[in-house]
């Protein structure tokens, strides 16, 4: 019961990561904190081992940081979108999160698509600001929905 509530805690985290990115373009750094303060918990709470479970979300939360951090350092990612996505890193197991990554691209480029199309139909002259954190937290509210519902979890081993 405790790991459902982490994993509820965590969906209304990123809630208002997407709501607070859609209307101010910023995502909070009290926000991504308590993500990444939370995974510890839900590591206890899953039994999860220090190795090689916890040692792998600790590596792939910092794979995820630098290489995101590249990215902010060429204007191509807000940091609160990398400091979201590294905090996520500690909580999502690396096959899932590869998952979540394809989806967050996926859904990133409809985001873009209709910004931009509002952007044009508006006649703004300014660079478009692409609040990423929606795809962020959509995507991350799919994969582990699906993956830690109970629902979804009787389902798949009916099926198995």
């Amino acid at each position: 019961m405790i790991q459902y509530g982490l994993l509820a805690a965590l969906a209304i985290a990123l809630v208002i990561a997407a709501i607070t990115d859609l209307t101010s373009r910023r995502i909070a750094n009290w926000l991504n904190l308590a993500v990444a303060v939370g995974a510890p918990l839900f590591w206890l709470a899953s039994g999860m081992d220090l190795w090689p479970d916890i040692a792998w979300q600790i590596g792939l939360a910092l794979v995820t940081f630098v290489v995101l951090a590249g990215l902010f350092a060429l204007g191509g990612m807000g940091g609160g979108d990398v400091k979201l996505l590294t905090a996520l890193a500690l909580w999502i197991e690396p096959a899932l999160f590869l998952q979540m990554i394809v989806l967050m691209a996926l859904i990133g480029g409809v985001l873009t698509v209709l910004f931009g199309g509002w952007h044009v139909m508006r006649r703004k002259k300014t660079k478009i600001a692409i609040p990423y954190g929606v795809a962020i937290a959509s995507a991350s509210l799919l994969v582990l929905g699906a993956h830690y519902l109970p629902a979804a979890s009787s389902t798949a081993a009916i099926a198995g």
